[in-house]
C-alpha cells in the first residue's frame, strides 16, 4: 500500500477523475439548495439530485467532488455512535465520481477497482466485493471482466440498494471492503459476524435507475447514471495503517489540540474524540450560514455544540475551550477549504458565547441529572427528567441520554416525547390562530415577464380564477386571479412585494390590488371594476409607475446596505431574509451582537457614498458558474437555474450579486438611506430597517421636528439640545434620590410614633399597622428600626398603592421558635389575594386586594394566638 496524507488523497482521487474527463465540481454547501426532504448535505450526489432526475442540465456528464457532509439529525444520524465507534462522524468528506446518463456499470466498476488497485496500491487480495442480489450484470463484470477472486464475493439484500432519502433517486449497488486482517476480529459482508470491524466498507458504487416517490413507487430515471462515494477519513485509515479513523493524520493534530485545550494527557479519550469530530462539524455549519437556535438546523447545531463541551467538562475544562480548536483545524482544513480559513473570527466568536451561554446552566443541569440517577430505583431514567433537563436547563435529550449510557442507564424517550407532546399541546392552546390557505392553483405553461424594460404592455388572459376554482369568466365587483401570457408586474419573491396598476379592456377594467408567482406564472389579484373578463380577451396592462420607483429604490438600497454590512462587520453577514416595499425596506442578516451607533452611522455613510457617487445599475444574464467567477454572491439554501441575473451597483462594483428583482437605473435615483432601526429577531440574527428617497427625507423631517419641539419644552436651542437634556436627567435623578431619603425619614418618624401602639398577646409585644406615604421599598427598613426598637417581639406592616398591597413581617431572633415570619405572610398574602414568604425571622408578600386589606391586619392578633 502506499502512505498517503488526508491531503494527498483527496487531490489524487480529484486528479485520477479528472483524467478520466470528469469535471471538478466544488463542494456544495451543507445547506441543501431547495430541497426540504434534507436537513443536512449528507452524501456528495444531493447537489446533483435534480440532474439524475433530469430537471436540471449541465454542461458536462461527469462530475467529481470532494464533497463536505454532516449526518447529525433526520434520517442519516451519527451522533450518538461519535467517540464510542472508529469510524463514526457528524462531519466528514465524501469523494466521489458521477455519472449523468453518460458512463454505467462497466466503467463506474472499472474506474473504482483501477484507483485502488494501482493508484492506492491497495493488495487485491484484501478487497472484497458485494453487490445486490437482483444486480446479475454487476457480478457478470465483476468477476469476468475484472477478475475478483470469487471466493472474497457476496450478494446482499437491502443492504446494497442505497436512496439518499424516502424519496428520490436510487438504485442498487455494489460496494468495495477492505479486509483489516484475521487478528481483527469480525467476518466479510453478509455473514453473521459482519458487524465486527475486519471488513470496513470504503467505497460504494451506486448505479442510479429509479426514482422513489412518496407512495414508495420506484420509476425508471431518464437516463440510468452513477454516483459513487468514498469516506476520506476511511480510506486514509487504510493507506495510512491504522485501524481507527481518529487515528489518521487529519485526526492526530485536533486529537493534540483538544488534550491541550481541556488539560488532558490521554489522547486515546473517547471524550476527546467526540470533541475533535465536532468541532469540524461545527465549524464547517456556521462557515454555511448554521447558527445555534432552539429549531431546524440550528438546534442540531446547538446540540452538537454541547455534547462537545459537556465532554471537555468531563475532562476537566471549566473555562471556554471549544472555541480554541478553531485554530487548528484551519491549519488542518484551510487550504483545501478557503472559506473556511475566511470565517474563522466569525466561528470563535459563535463557539465562544454559546460555551458561555451554556456554561451558565451545565452545572445544574448536571446536579440534576446526577441527582435523578441516585434516586433512581431501577435502570432507566423518567421520561419527565428528561423533559426537564430539555426544557429548564437546554439539555438536549441525546446529550442526557450520553450521560446516562456512561452510568449505564437507559432512558425513556417514551415518556419524553409524550411530556412534549403536552407542551406543544399548550403552546397550541395558548397561541392558537387559523388560516384559510386556498389550494393551490391548476396551472401550466409559463408568464413572459417584460416588467424589466416596459411598465405598460399588452397581453391575452390565459387563465382566471375565482375562489380558487376555474371560471371564464369575471364580471364587475367580482375579485379574482388573472394569469396574463405576458406581463410587466413583478410577481412576488426574493423579498420584494409584487406590483399593483391595472388591466384594461374595451369598455373593462381590473384593478391589480397584488401579483403573485405559482410556478413559473404570475397571478394578478384584484377585482373588476367594470365591464366583463373572459379568457381569451386582449387587455392593456399597466403597472403602477409610483408604487414600482419607490420600491425599486429600497431593493437597491439593500444590495448596497447588504455589501456595507458585510464590509463594517464582517464576512461573516449573510442575508436571512428580506422585505422590500415601497415605504421601506427590511433586512435580517447573520451577526451575534447588537450593532454599536458608530457601526450604524458608518454603514449609512458607506451605502450614501454609494449613492451619491451615481454610478450606473447594470445587469447581465450569464452563466451561474461565470456569475460566482466574477464574484456573485448567491444565499445559501436558493436554487438558481443556469442562466442567473447578475445585479451590479456602485462604484469599483461595490456590490454584485444574483438577484431577479427590479432596480434603479444609477445608484444616485435612491437619493439617500437612513437606518431607523436594528433589533435581533433570533439568536445570531439581527434586521435592520430603513427608508430610502422621500421616505427618507420625511424621516428625517420627523426628526427636525422632534427635537424642535423638545427644545422648546427645555427652553433650549437644537444646538445645546443634548447638554439641555442631559442636565434635566440628572437633575430628575437627584431629585428622586432626595425624594427617597425623604420618605425614609418619614418612615423613620412614622416608626418612632408607631412603637407606643405596640400590644402585648400572650406576654409578646405585637405591633399591627397600615402605613401611610410610604413607598412600598421603604418597609423593610422600617420594618428593622421597629425591631429594634421593640428590643422583641412581632411587627406586621402593611401599605396600600396603586390598586396594590405590600406586606411585611418581622419577628425577633429570640421568638422565631414560637413564631414564623414566613408562615404569617403566606396567611396575610393569601387573604389579600396574592403570594408570599420569607425566612422566620423577616418575609415579605402582597396581593391585588386593596379591600380586604383591614380585615387581614384586624386577623393578626388571633393567627398569633394560635401560634403563640
Amino acid at each position: 500500500m502506499k502512505y498517503m496524507t488526508s491531503a494527498e488523497i483527496r487531490q489524487a482521487f480529484l486528479d485520477y477523475f479528472k483524467q478520466q474527463g470528469h469535471e471538478v465540481v466544488p463542494t456544495s454547501p451543507l445547506i441543501p439548495a431547495n430541497d426540504p426532504t434534507l436537513l443536512f448535505t449528507n452524501a456528495g450526489m444531493v447537489q446533483f439530485k435534480d440532474v439524475f432526475l433530469g430537471d436540471d442540465k449541465r454542461d458536462y456528464s461527469r462530475a467529481t467532488t470532494a464533497q463536505r457532509c454532516v449526518r447529525a439529525g433526520g434520517k442519516h444520524n451519527d451522533l450518538e455512535n461519535v467517540g464510542y465507534t472508529a469510524r463514526h462522524h457528524t462531519f466528514f468528506e465524501m469523494l466521489g465520481n458521477f455519472s449523468f446518463g453518460d458512463y454505467f456499470k462497466p466503467e463506474a466498476i472499472r474506474f473504482a477497482w483501477t484507483l485502488l488497485t494501482e493508484v492506492f496500491q491497495l493488495p487485491k487480495e484484501r478487497l472484497w466485493v458485494t453487490v445486490h442480489h437482483s444486480d446479475d450484470e454487476a457480478e457478470r463484470i465483476w468477476k469476468e471482466d475484472i477478475g475478483v477472486d470469487p471466493e472474497r464475493f457476496s450478494r446482499l439484500d437491502e443492504d446494497n440498494f442505497w436512496a439518499m432519502g424516502d424519496t428520490g433517486p436510487c438504485g442498487p449497488c455494489t460496494e468495495i471492503f477492505f479486509d483489516h486482517g484475521p487478528e481483527v476480529a469480525g467476518g466479510p459482508p453478509g455473514s453473521p459476524d459482519e458487524d465486527g470491524d475486519r471488513y470496513i466498507e470504503i467505497w460504494n458504487v451506486v448505479f442510479m435507475q429509479y426514482n422513489r416517490s412518496a407512495d414508495g413507487e420506484m420509476t425508471p430515471l431518464p437516463r440510468p447514471s452513477v454516483d459513487t462515494g468514498m469516506g476520506l477519513e476511511r480510506i486514509a485509515a487504510v493507506l495510512q495503517g491504522v485501524h481507527s479513523n481518529y487515528e489518521i493524520d487529519l485526526f492526530q493534530n485536533l486529537l493534540k489540540a483538544a488534550a491541550a485545550a481541556v488539560g488532558t494527557d490521554d489522547l486515546n479519550s473517547k471524550s476527546l474524540r467526540v470533541i475533535a469530530d465536532h468541532i469540524r462539524s461545527c465549524s464547517f455549519l456556521i462557515t454555511d450560514g448554521v447558527l445555534p437556535s432552539n429549531e431546524g438546523r440550528g438546534y442540531v447545531l446547538r446540540r452538537i455544540i454541547r455534547r462537545a463541551i459537556r465532554h471537555g467538562n468531563k475532562l476537566g475544562a471549566r473555562e471556554p475551550f471549544f472555541h480554541k480548536l478553531v485554530a487548528a483545524l484551519v491549519a488542518e482544513m484551510g487550504e483545501a477549504y478557503p472559506e473556511l480559513a475566511k470565517q474563522q473570527d466569525q466561528v470563535e466568536r459563535v463557539l465562544l458565547k454559546e460555551e458561555q451561554q451554556f456554561a451558565r446552566t451545565l452545572d445544574n443541569g448536571m446536579r440534576l441529572l446526577q441527582q435523578a440517577i441516585d434516586e433512581l430505583d431501577g435502570k432507566v431514567i423518567p421520561g419527565e427528567t428528561l423533559f426537564r433537563l430539555y426544557d429548564t436547563y437546554g439539555f438536549p435529550v441525546d446529550l442526557t441520554a450520553d450521560v446516562a449510557r456512561e452510568h449505564g442507564f437507559g432512558v425513556d424517550m417514551d415518556g419524553f416525547e409524550q411530556a412534549m407532546a403536552e407542551q406543544r399541546e399548550r403552546a397550541r392552546a395558548t397561541g392558537a390562530f387559523s388560516v384559510d390557505y386556498n389550494d393551490k392553483l391548476d396551472l401550466e405553461g409559463e408568464t413572459a415577464f417584460s416588467g424589466y424594460e416596459l411598465l405598460e404592455d399588452s397581453a391575452s388572459v390565459v387563465a382566471l380564477f375565482r375562489d380558487g376554482e376555474a371560471v371564464n369568466q369575471l364580471s364587475a365587483g367580482e375579485s379574482g386571479i388573472v394569469v396574463l401570457s405576458k406581463t410587466p408586474f413583478y410577481g412576488e419573491s426574493g423579498g420584494q412585494v409584487g406590483d399593483s396598476g391595472v388591466l384594461r379592456w374595451d369598455r373593462g377594467e381590473f384593478a391589480v390590488a397584488d401579483c403573485t408567482k405559482e410556478g413559473k406564472n404570475h397571478l394578478h389579484h384584484g377585482s373588476v371594476r367594470e365591464g366583463v373578463l373572459k379568457v381569451g380577451d386582449k387587455v392593456a396592462t399597466e403597472v403602477d409607475r409610483k408604487r414600482r420607483q419607490a420600491t425599486a429604490l429600497n431593493h437597491s438600497a439593500t444590495h448596497l446596505l447588504h455589501e456595507a454590512l458585510r464590509r463594517v462587520l464582517g464576512e461573516h453577514v449573510l442575508q436571512k431574509g428580506s422585505l422590500v416595499n415601497p415605504e421601506r425596506l427590511r433586512f435580517d442578516f447573520t451577526h451575534f451582537e447588537a450593532m454599536t451607533p458608530e457601526q450604524i452611522r458608518e454603514v449609512e455613510q458607506m451605502v450614501n457614498d454609494q449613492i451619491r457617487a451615481n454610478s450606473a445599475v447594470e445587469t447581465e444574464v450569464m452563466d451561474i458558474e461565470a456569475a460566482k467567477e466574477k464574484g456573485a454572491m448567491a444565499l445559501f439554501g436558493e436554487k438558481y437555474d443556469q442562466q442567473v441575473r447578475v445585479l451590479s451597483m456602485g462604484s469599483d462594483n461595490f456590490s454584485t450579486e444574483l438577484c431577479g428583482g427590479t432596480h434603479v437605473k444609477r445608484t444616485g435615483d435612491i437619493g439617500m438611506l437612513k437606518v431607523v432601526a436594528e433589533s435581533g429577531i433570533a439568536s445570531g440574527v439581527r434586521r435592520i430597517e430603513a427608508v430610502t428617497g422621500t421616505g427618507a427625507e420625511a424621516y428625517v423631517g420627523h426628526l427636525e421636528s422632534t427635537c424642535s419641539e423638545i427644545a422648546s419644552l427645555t427652553r433650549g436651542s437644537r444646538d445645546n439640545l443634548t447638554d439641555k437634556v442631559r442636565g434635566m436627567a440628572e437633575r430628575n435623578r437627584q431629585l428622586e434620590k432626595e425624594l427617597e431619603q425623604l420618605k425614609g425619614k418619614l418612615a423613620s418618624l412614622q416608626g418612632g410614633e408607631l412603637v407606643g401602639k405596640a400590644v402585648e398577646i400572650k406576654g409578646v409585644k405585637v405591633l399591627v399597622e397600615k402605613l401611610e406615604g410610604v413607598e412600598p421599598k421603604a418597609l423593610r427598613d422600617t420594618l428593622d428600626q421597629l425591631k429594634n426598637k421593640l428590643g422583641s417581639g412581632v411587627v406586621v406592616l402593611a401599605v396600600a398603592q396603586d390598586d396594590k398591597v405590600s406586606l411585611a413581617a418581622g419577628v425577633t431572633k429570640d421568638l422565631t421558635g414560637r413564631v414564623k415570619a414566613g408562615d404569617l405572610i403566606r396567611e396575610l398574602s393569601a387573604r389579600v389575594g396574592g403570594k408570599g414568604g420569607g425566612r422566620p425571622d423577616m418575609a415579605q408578600g402582597g396581593g391585588s386586594d386593596v379591600a380586604a386589606l383591614p380585615a387581614a391586619l384586624e386577623a393578626v392578633p388571633s393567627l398569633l394566638e394560635a401560634a403563640l
